[in-house]
């Protein structure tokens, strides 16, 4: 069936349907709602969809489109919710479980017929990382349940004013619901907020006499102060006392006009500047039952090691990279035959950190060190050649964060992951060593069409592929404990030994045909010129990128599409 998708972005839901409606044998193109109404009825017109689908529409569908054809629009609701912020009450009400469904667009918002829905439990995490697994999961079930029944031509869709079925209107959640009273709130109270607005749109606060918003939140189980007092900070992020307790906020946000130049996400302690505050650093190796912020954790099984680390938005800064350096050089101390990095929910690792690089005095030399830095991290799983390294991808991945997986003899990867093997939509060429890693894995020619074709890919095509090596068909919240099993499965393996064995005769010969030397330079060469011409197009998609401007053409996105006019990363 031919299928337009019609999103106000190509965000991580997008992305997955596209995805998967793609590996059903479904032809998929793509238009930004963005790129305004015109743009769609120009996509329309040149596509001829046999069906129209918005996974994410911030944005009416122009009402000529839904008359002349059907558009099912996917809301991030159970059946009868409406509202443009169904998630976020689901988040603030404590709901235990919620729902996703798909109806057809009429006139009034959320309110058309029914295609099909899809319940999810909301675990207690933040809305994106909810939104990007247990709601995507419930999303594609649905939308691939809705698109059966369109084709089949025998479903009649359940009108929602059945009496059966009870209709809630849900306002907008605005601000003054989600702000924290630092005298009353007690700690869960807080991390409720803070975690129902993580990505957008964060909660807003006043610290050190700036408005700012505050973006995501952890626990924190010894620090105490006065309610509201900020007491320490960590790897970038901010700890502040609650009536109860403390929380760690990782990300802080200036708001628009406040005279901030750079007023977008960064780690917190990048945006308030110098603190007079402690730095409490804790061990990679966390106590049994500590309940606070560390975003790089190791951990160890009998012979397995575990190297967790988890980035907001999965990007990875110059400190961050060096800070996740040394903790891999810390898991190469232990006594292990397998170590596994990731192994967590959502994100695994999108690459270097735009938006830091983006408020930098110097964009062009931040982004150099922020490149090295994570090329140091590749070689080192690259070089490894005493014990197995696994890559367990939980959650999406892109650009450097998958070449990083590539380095480890396996990747194993959750079913509902969405994988983006490519620089080029940020007008980069690549390093990580992706010239070395990715046609290893995939061949030459396949290599060649993923990285120029520029197109997200399910992790069951990226196993068809040969970019995994293990799918693993599990919710999100089952994801670690079922790494913890495959990995101890792994390290009792009998030919376990033969095979470590085997990996550093390999690496001898790769480096006497290719060094892993020469391949880091040649990269690093294209890269630099990239870097250092401030008329190359990183920089304008760079910025367009993190400070959310839209930019590129309106043309549909397809794999004949320019793969550097799509607006996404």
């Amino acid at each position: 069936m031919d299928i337009l998708l019609v999103a106000s972005a190509f965000n991580s839901l997008s992305q997955r349907v596209y995805a998967e409606l793609s590996d059903h044998g479904h032809r998929v193109d793509v238009v930004l709602a963005s790129h305004g109404p015109d743009a769609v009825r120009a996509a329309v017109a040149g596509t001829r969809p046999e069906l129209i689908i918005a996974p994410m529409l911030k944005t009416a569908l122009p009402e000529d489109i839904w008359r002349e054809h059907t558009c099912l629009i996917v809301h991030p609701g159970p059946p009868g919710d409406r509202g443009p912020s169904s998630l976020d009450w689901a988040i603030a009400e404590g709901a235990a479980h919620w729902g996703v469904t798909v109806l057809q667009a009429e006139a009034a918002m959320d309110a058309g017929d029914i295609w099909a829905s899809a319940a999810f439990p909301t675990a207690p995490v933040g809305k994106s990382d909810l939104y990007r697994n247990e709601a995507s999961d419930a999303a594609v079930a649905a939308v691939l349940q809705a698109v059966r029944r369109y084709a089949d031509g025998a479903f009649k869709p359940r009108p929602q004013n059945d009496s059966s079925l009870r209709v809630v209107w849900r306002d907008p959640l605005r601000q003054e619901r989600r702000r924290i009273d630092w005298d009353h709130d007690g700690t869960e109270t807080v991390l409720r907020k803070l975690r129902g607005a993580d990505s957008q749109p964060g909660v807003l606060d006043e610290l050190l006499g700036r408005e700012v918003f505050l973006h995501g939140g952890h626990p924190e189980d010894e620090l105490r102060g006065r309610p509201g007092e900020l007491l320490a900070t960590r790897a970038g992020a901010v700890c502040r006392a609650t009536r109860d307790g403390a929380v760690w906020i990782p990300e802080l946000r200036p708001r628009k006009n406040s005279g901030d130049p750079a007023p977008f996400k960064r780690p917190a302690t990048c945006v308030l500047g110098a603190l007079d505050l402690p730095e409490s650093p804790v061990p990679l190796e966390l106590p049994p039952g500590r309940r606070t912020f560390s975003d790089i954790r190791y951990r160890q099984r009998g012979d397995v090691g575990f190297l967790t680390f988890s980035f907001p938005g999965g990007a990875m800064s110059t400190g961050q990279c060096r800070r996740l350096l040394a903790a891999y050089r810390y898991a190469l101390t232990r006594p292990t035959s397998v170590l596994v990095l990731g192994g967590t929910r959502d994100f695994f690792s999108n690459g270097i950190h735009l938006n830091v690089i983006e408020a930098a005095p110097g964009p062009a030399a931040e982004s150099w060190s922020n490149l090295n830095a994570i090329d140091d991290v590749v070689e080192a799983v690259l070089r490894t050649t005493d014990r197995l390294v696994v890559a367990a991808l939980g959650g999406n991945a892109a650009a450097g964060g998958i070449m990083l997986a590539l380095a480890a003899d396996e990747v194993w990867c959750r079913t509902g992951a969405v994988l983006n093997p490519h620089y080029r939509r940020m007008g980069l060429y690549g390093s990580e060593y992706w010239t070395h890693s990715l046609p290893r894995r995939v061949g030459a020619v396949t290599a060649e069409r993923l990285t120029t074709e520029a197109l997200p890919v399910s992790a069951r095509t990226a196993a068809g592929l040969g970019l995994v090596d293990r799918l693993v068909p599990v919710p999100a919240a089952d994801f670690t404990a079922e790494v913890d099993r495959l990995a101890t499965e792994l390290a009792g393996a009998p030919d376990l030994g033969r095979r470590i064995e085997a990996k550093a005769a390999a690496r001898e010969r790769d480096e006497a045909v290719r060094p892993l030397a020469a391949c880091r330079e040649a990269e690093l060469t294209r890269m630099h010129a990239i870097f250092s011409d401030p008329d190359a197009p990183y920089h304008a998609l760079r910025s367009a990128f993190v400070r959310k401007v839209p930019s590129g053409s309106a043309r549909p996105l397809s794999p004949a599409a320019d793969p550097l006019t799509g607006g996404t990363r």
